[in-house]
């Protein structure tokens, strides 16, 4: 049974029948650092979508200070996210879902100074017929868009690529870059005065994704999660993608937010859009 305080509870962790199944390696995860949670549970703590209770939040900060990991309410769908400087945790995350070394991960943003400072920004107009992009990304951001930029020396290596030796000395990679307008996400964002590097969470089929805190729970608290922010049942639809380090902003992926005027979709061979904004990139 479940102990709740205020809200905030540590649910035992056990294996849970759901309607769906997950594959997952039968062996246990092994970690080279504390799981940060009572007597081998997972801290689960329910929170206003509002924001109008966001005290509860402290437990989970600290967590994230200390190298935790867990999932976090954004404005589209779960995320499971981590300290983007912590090596061991970046390492976690992407044991828990399992994916590959060589891949990319996004990071949350509370402001666009996090995004100058992590990212190469936002294309600006150099006086050469090149429009100023950053004046336009203003305009819906904080929203539902991850918008693909160049990850600059601040973000740590292994948030772009990861694995052998021989990554020390690659080059620096794009990253995917979110500032999500929620309130709750905002607030542990603000809180830890730092970007977070996270993952959707996904369902086991393609293009699946888990919007319910309590099945989030069941799939994912037995691989290692050490917390998780319940901020009600999230819409089924992931951000928009658009890649910014091209000659124009294209999208990748329609999603949630809108496509503006200025973002590029390509069909096919075709390219379809309406006012094109030349990059200086």
């Amino acid at each position: 049974m479940a102990l709740r305080l205020s809200s905030i509870s540590f649910a035992p962790r056990k294996q849970a029948v759901v309607a769906f199944a997950v594959k997952r390696s039968p062996k246990r995860l092994k970690y080279n650092t504390p799981r940060f949670s009572k007597e081998g549970g997972l801290l689960c703590v329910e929170v206003d979508p509002s924001g109008a209770d966001i005290w509860k939040l402290e437990p989970v900060v600290e967590l994230l200070r200390e190298g935790a990991v867990g999932v976090i309410p954004t404005d589209t769908i779960y995320a499971i996210a981590c300290d983007c400087k912590n090596h061991l945790a970046v390492e976690r995350l992407r044991r828990i879902k399992n994916i590959e070394s060589s891949k990319p991960l996004s990071i949350l943003c509370s402001s666009l100074r996090d995004i100058d400072a992590y990212t190469t920004g936002f294309p600006r107009g150099d006086g050469q017929g090149h429009a100023n992009i950053f004046r336009a990304v203003k305009h819906c951001l904080p929203g539902p868009y991850t918008f693909i930029l160049t990850a600059s020396k601040e973000l740590p290596k292994q948030c772009v690529r990861y694995g052998t030796a021989t990554v020390k000395y690659a080059s620096r990679k794009n990253v995917g870059v979110r500032m999500p307008d929620d309130a709750v996400c905002h607030a542990i964002l603000e809180k830890m005065d730092a970007p977070l590097i996270c993952t959707s969470v996904r369902g086991p089929k393609e293009n699946e994704w888990m919007i319910d805190p309590t099945v989030i729970a069941d799939i994912y608290g037995p691989e290692g999660l050490d917390f998780l922010v319940d901020g009600g049942t999230r819409v089924a639809e992931p951000s928009t993608i658009v890649d910014m380090t091209g000659a124009y902003p294209k999208v990748i992926r329609e999603g949630k937010g809108p496509i503006l005027p200025w973002m590029v979709v390509e069909d096919g061979d075709s390219v379809l859009h309406e006012n094109l904004i030349p990059s200086c990139t």
